[in-house]
């Protein structure tokens, strides 16, 4: 016999069961009553992790929603300072050339590469993490590899060569 579905799930006021369950507003047996539903069927509901899946679905999705109010606000701030960037190289008003404010112009300049830096960083195409790199000579590769080789017949030495160079790496800044 398949499973049963959950009465909870189905319910009319599902919304407000989980909200109470979550926010503990009042016990099991209250909600049961408050909604009329059996408190057997409320107890498998929390169990069964329907409440908290939802609640962390809730949880996504707002965080999704915050996303994209945050990436429309720097948008919103970028097409600005590129405006006043456009306004500040000098524009025509009525046939007359205006001058360019070249110091407008410069702030705007660096407000837009900022607000680019921002996007950049929120939209994860900018990685500030720290990075190592290891160069390692040519030569010193070299050298290894010869010696490695000549070491071929003597497995032994050879290993206590290889966990003697290890360590020395390992030492080395």
């Amino acid at each position: 016999m398949p499973g049963r579905k959950c009465k909870i799930c189905q319910h009319a006021d599902r919304n407000k069961i989980d909200f109470d369950i979550a926010s503990k507003n009042g016990s099991l047996r209250t909600i049961s009553d408050r909604y009329t539903v059996p408190i057997g069927s409320l107890k498998r509901h929390k169990e069964s992790g329907h409440v908290v899946k939802r609640i962390a679905k809730a949880a996504e999705v707002k965080e999704i929603v915050e996303a994209g109010t945050l990436l429309e606000q720097i948008n919103s701030l970028k097409d600005r300072a590129l405006n006043i960037l456009k306004s500040a190289e000098g524009v025509e008003e009525n046939g007359v050339k205006v001058p360019p404010d070249l110091r407008t112009a410069c702030t705007a300049i660096r407000e837009v590469r900022g607000i680019l830096e921002l996007l950049a960083k929120v939209t994860g195409e900018l990685n500030e993490r720290p990075q190592i790199n290891i160069l390692m000579s040519p030569e010193w590769i070299t050298v290894r590899t010869v010696v490695l080789q000549v070491l071929e017949p003597y497995p032994e030495a050879k290993v206590q060569l290889i966990e003697a160079l290890a360590k020395v790496e390992v030492q080395q800044p």
